[in-house]
């Protein structure tokens, strides 16, 4: 259990700083284009919510297999596939839990307005300046939100996991797999401690983001 349960942590972790970094520059171009087909590619990056797991999982296994025209280009660096690998997990969830990052950091952004940063251009600030001295601070509370609902997504996943990495322990075995495994195998008392101990876990990751999540409001406003 101890090895699920690390694997499955550190895929949240790592698929929760990925999508930071590329939902942020995302969310910032759809919170303030005035491109019509923006709402295209907003639909696009909302795929995931409405799509079963299932079909994700094997259009992706599909796309990261030997014959996938996106991995042909790497067999020349010893790279024949992704599928049923953490490198795989690790896109599938990024992919999967990318509107849970990209919208609550576009709703930070569009809630800004133009006031500060039209006030930040006055005093000389040019366009990244705006981003990272006046934007990103604004938006932090949203940020923290991306980070609670990411984190916590990507440890309660289960269709596109199995869909991509299969059932190989030390490797791709998640906490929520070996649940099933547990289940599937008839032994309830192991799936319920296992369970106990997820249910646990992710009330403390959820408990302690949200207080991070309250403090940013707080500082936000120069509250004490």
């Amino acid at each position: 259990m101890a090895e699920a349960l690390w694997l499955t942590l550190r895929l949240a972790a790592t698929t929760t700083v990925l999508l930071l970094i590329i939902a942020t520059p995302l969310a910032w171009w759809l919170a303030r284009s005035r491109r019509w087909w923006k709402e295209v590619v907003a639909a696009m990056t909302s795929l995931p919510i409405v799509l079963p797991p299932t079909v994700l999982g094997f259009y992706l296994l599909i796309a990261l297999g030997p014959t996938s025209p996106l991995i042909r280009p790497l067999a020349g660096f010893g790279v024949r596939t992704l599928a049923f690998s953490f490198t795989g997990l690790v896109i599938g969830s990024t992919i999967y839990s990318l509107p849970f990052a990209v919208q609550p950091i576009r709703n930070a952004f569009a809630a800004i307005g133009d006031s500060a940063l039209e006030c930040a251009a006055t005093l000389g600030a040019r366009g990244g300046q705006t981003f990272t001295r006046v934007a990103l601070p604004l938006a932090r509370p949203g940020l923290v939100t991306a980070a609670i609902l990411v984190f916590a997504h990507t440890i309660g996943e289960f269709g596109v996991v199995l869909m991509i990495g299969g059932n190989i322990p030390g490797a791709t075995r998640t906490i929520s797999i070996l649940i099933f495994d547990q289940v599937e195998a008839l032994d309830y008392a192991a799936a319920n401690h296992t369970a106990l101990l997820l249910l646990a876990i992710c009330f403390a990751v959820l408990a302690a983001l949200y207080g991070l999540r309250g403090r940013a409001a707080w500082n936000l406003w120069g509250w004490k």
